[in-house]
């Protein structure tokens, strides 16, 4: 075998901890602290959505003893063992929680209102918003409520298109319609002590929406011509020229495909999408085909859809999934989840031969009517990947051209012809790009520059950055509160960064478990039980096994007497060193060692109760 006598057991845990502090440098809290909001002063903190795209959006807005909350969502797109996705860090809520008066939703995705169920029984308030994001949160508590949680929230919808206003506190609210790959999304409208703040949430300018609800540009305007002191606009698409597509002009796309394909056809998507659905719906209805949904974010969205009016399926098209295997293939639809890849999505699981009710064959068409976000493009190639080797036809947006079909995805956001026309709309004094990370933001600023704003009026703030508008009207940063990541499992528990830790270096280096059970003279009393996962096989590995026994014998005959609890934890180092260095020079590897040492023998008339497992 191999030595590594060159090997530092110190550079080499050194070198481990730097790695995992880089991994979780992004997550890291960033401390903070600042005096109270100052008499006369509009005060703005965004404590999440400035790090990146989906990223956890939620900003906090107060004058003197009030405050609102715009927004309040979860970042899904952490990548570490163990977390489902993190929340915004709530020590500054926790330091205002006599004053929040109310939670103020744009739409209902997660990045925007999955924290609410961790944040608002906390500090409980009202939750505005428009019917569906209502209904959205709505049933996201409905979730957390069959597992145990026993808070209801107070719901208050806000009617967007008679432009209701609501006051809470000194504010004013009112929600604006836009236009955006989910039901009834708003811009939100702040009117303050001081002047107006537009939050725009999520949205693109579509004129021609499919549910004919374009966004309610003559409302900006109006807002605009009576004054704006702040546009808060989100930042995703600035990097796109041009505007957003319409989203109606997929509907000739999924009418050829529909009319076109002889066999089942299985389209995955975005869960929330359902102007899309609708379309898909309409196509399929036309045809003669059914349609079966698949995935339980699909299903949970599209019956709180239909129940609202928003999603109008005709009669006998809709079939349980569980059904589809016994119809002809060329009258059966599936629209299912999956369309970024996602480990354990419905399409994903049909990929690799894990679905229950659909088993993928090369008569099969597959379309993906989306293309990869951030962070999924490996997700994404690997289940077109997947498909190919099954052999199923496959029409992608990316490569629509080539597999011979109509665009098949457009974005839910504006682009940069939008961004300047958001700006032209609301003709505010100061712009905030918001809602994407730093270089996103950068090219809103651009935009921002290019319509004629000057970089003065330009706040460029990061997650945790406080705001301040006192009487003149100008804004100063004025320091930052704490702000980063609490992560979350798959129970909804928050789970501490040392134990995050902890799981990156299992996922380095694995773990070795000792087992040696001695009496008071620290002699063994039983044979060594030595336990490793995710380092070395044990058995193939004999002779290093054999080599760990024979570095604790030594130990051990070393030692006299093992009575005190300190002895104890001075034997298990020993062991945790000796062992290291060993495997460190056998191996070249380094796991964790965790020493378990059970002392026999001793009376409980002992100072020290020696029999206890440690």
């Amino acid at each position: 075998m191999k030595k590594y006598n060159n090997i530092n057991a110190a550079q080499v845990s050194q070198q481990l901890n730097d790695k995992i502090d880089r991994e979780l440098r992004n997550y890291r809290v960033k401390l903070g602290k600042v005096e109270n909001v100052p008499p006369q002063t509009v005060r703005v903190v965004p404590l999440g959505g400035q790090n990146g795209i989906g990223e956890k959006n939620m900003i906090v807005v107060e004058y003197e003893d009030d405050a609102l909350i715009l927004d309040c969502g979860f970042d899904l797109g952490v990548d570490l063992p163990g977390v489902n996705y993190a929340i915004p860090v709530l020590d500054y809520l926790e330091t205002i929680k006599h004053k929040i008066r109310a939670y103020v939703i744009s739409h209902g995705h997660m990045d925007h209102i999955g924290a609410l169920t961790h944040v608002v029984p906390k500090y409980p308030a009202p939750i505005y918003g428009s019917g569906f994001t209502i209904g959205m949160i709505d049933v996201h508590f409905s979730k957390v409520q069959e597992q145990g949680e026993v808070y209801q929230p107070e719901l208050i919808v806000l009617d967007m298109d008679t432009h209701e206003s609501v006051s809470i506190g000194v504010f004013t609210v009112e929600l604006v319609r836009v236009t955006h790959s989910i039901p009834e999304s708003s811009a939100i409208i702040i009117d303050t002590p001081l002047g107006r703040l537009i939050n725009t949430g999520d949205f693109r300018l579509d004129p021609e929406p499919l549910d004919a609800m374009p966004s309610d540009v003559k409302r900006l305007a109006e807002l605009g011509r009576q004054g704006v002191l702040l546009l808060m606009s989100e930042s995703t698409n600035t990097t796109r020229v041009g505007r957003t597509p319409t989203e109606h002009t997929l509907q000739d796309s999924f009418d050829d495909l529909v009319g076109k394909t002889k066999g089942r056809l299985i389209i995955a998507m975005f869960s929330s999408n359902m102007n899309r659905i609708q379309m898909i719906i309409n196509a399929a209805n036309h045809y003669g085909r059914k349609v079966a949904l698949d995935g339980r974010s699909m299903l949970t969205v599209a019956e709180l859809a239909a129940r609202l009016g928003k999603l109008k399926i005709p009669k006998g098209t809709l079939i349980p999934l569980s059904t589809v295997e016994t119809l002809p293939d060329n009258e059966v639809l599936v629209i299912c989840t999956g369309g970024q890849g996602e480990p354990g999505a419905a399409l994903s699981r049909m990929a690799v031969g894990e679905h229950k009710a659909v088993t993928l064959t090369s008569s099969d068409t597959v379309v993906i009517s989306s293309t990869p976000i951030p962070g999924n493009e490996r997700s994404y190639a690997k289940i077109g990947d997947l498909l190919s080797a099954i052999g199923v036809k496959q029409y992608r947006h990316p490569t629509h051209e080539i597999d011979g079909s109509g665009p098949l995805h457009v974005s839910g956001h504006a682009a940069r012809d939008e961004h300047a026309e958001m700006i032209a709309l609301t003709n505010p004094d100061y712009v905030m790009p918001i809602y994407g990370g730093a270089l996103n933001r950068a090219y809103h600023k651009d935009i921002a520059l290019q319509s004629g704003v000057k970089a003065s009026h330009i706040l460029m703030v990061e997650n945790g950055a406080v705001i301040e508008f006192g009487t003149d009207k100008k804004p100063g940063i004025i320091g930052r509160v704490s702000s980063g990541d609490r992560f979350v499992d798959q129970t909804g528990a928050v789970v501490p960064e040392i134990v995050t830790r902890d799981r990156l270096q299992l996922t380095e280096t694995g773990f070795l478990i000792i087992v040696a059970t001695i009496d008071r003279h620290a002699k063994l009393v039983s044979s060594l039980d030595i336990v490793t996962r995710g380092f070395i096989a044990s058995k193939t590995n004999v002779q290093t096994m054999n080599g760990i026994r024979a570095e604790i014998r030594k130990i051990l005959s070393a030692k006299k007497e093992v009575r005190s609890k300190t002895a104890i934890e001075l034997l298990k180092r020993s062991i945790q060193m000796s062992v290291g260095s060993y495997l460190l020079h056998e191996t070249g590897g380094l796991p964790i060692i965790i020493p378990v040492v059970n002392v026999i023998g001793v009376t409980r008339n002992h100072r020290k109760p020696a029999d206890e497992v440690h």
